[in-house]
């Protein structure tokens, strides 16, 4: 059967450039490429594309449905004391789960939540 090689998640934000700049300064993206209204964005194996949508309904009002991604890491104790250090928005703090993940939750401006998990 053929392989999915990589994932790219898509996003709507309401101000592309504060939010670049979110996921760049605050989250350790690198930016490969930018065209009018959009940012592809990178930081390992993750890609990102958000595009500009000035006025959109921000995901915090979705609640529990505004989670975007759930994005397996190695080391989150490291990540998270890194996130922490960028003032970055917890949402849920890194704890151990019963399911044998290491997870913790961020919160990007737009309001989507990012889980961040390490097998243990």
């Amino acid at each position: 059967m053929p392989e999915i090689l990589q994932s790219t998640f898509v996003l709507a934000v309401s101000d592309l450039d504060s939010s670049r700049k979110f996921y760049i300064e605050k989250l350790g993206f690198t930016e490969e490429f930018a065209v009018d209204g959009w940012s592809f964005l990178c930081r390992g194996a993750c890609r990102l594309r958000i595009g500009d949508c000035p006025g959109i309904k921000p995901m915090s009002e979705a609640q529990d449905h505004s989670w975007f991604a759930y994005l397996h890491v190695q080391d989150a104790k490291s990540l998270y004391q890194e996130y922490l250090s960028k003032r970055v928005e917890i949402w849920l703090p890194l704890g151990d789960k019963p399911w044998g993940m290491r997870e913790f939750a961020i919160v990007t401006p737009d309001g989507h939540r990012i889980v961040f998990g390490e097998e243990m």
